[in-house]
């Protein structure tokens, strides 16, 4: 019962932070990275489709990426869905590949991707607070139920807790190693 309660809350919170880190990866921090492209939509013959779905994606060099459309009549598409999303990227195409060139990131486009990352790294530690809360509640309610002694419920929360504590500090990790990865020149 504990054991369940407890593996699940876990399971949970190492779902978050995996989400973290995709979120994370689709920041661009100066460098090409085909993640950056994951969460751009391509209206594709009036679907909703992710560029990597629809064409090969290459880094041939730090600063470019090349993204080689599997229909060749989908460029333009794919063109347009680059340049409203908020990468801050002109692609260029010659009808038959998109290249991007990922420029040099300016001090304060620097300072805005830190603050996003920030903002995300708060939004995940709010989302395994709630986890541990959900975890919490369920042991009480076993407690109650006289599912479990007082004294398991106790040890059971405090467990919840250092559970929490780890997940906390590996966000904290996974937001500083990001941040650095920006603020690199």
């Amino acid at each position: 019962m504990i054991e369940d309660i407890l593996n699940s809350a876990e399971e949970r919170m190492n779902k978050t932070i995996d989400l973290l880190r995709r979120e994370l990866a689709s920041i661009r921090a100066g460098q090409a990275n085909p993640a950056m492209l994951d969460k751009i939509m391509v209206d594709y013959y009036g679907t909703p489709t992710p560029i990597n779905q629809m064409a090969t994606i290459a880094v041939p060099e730090p600063r470019l990426m090349i993204i080689q459309p599997w229909d060749k009549g989908a460029i333009k598409d794919i063109e347009k869905a680059i340049q409203k999303s908020d990468l801050g990227i002109n692609p260029a195409d010659d009808g038959q590949v998109i290249r991007l060139a990922i420029p040099q990131l300016n001090e304060e486009r620097r300072k805005e991707l830190v603050k996003t990352s920030r903002r995300k790294g708060d939004d995940s530690r709010v989302a395994v607070r709630n986890i541990r809360r959900d975890a919490i509640e369920a042991l009480k309610k076993a407690e109650k139920d006289k599912l479990l002694t007082e004294d398991d419920c106790k040890r059971a929360q405090d467990r919840t807790q250092k559970i929490t504590d780890k997940h906390m500090k590996d966000i904290d990790d996974v937001i500083a190693k990001k941040e650095k990865d920006i603020l690199e020149v």
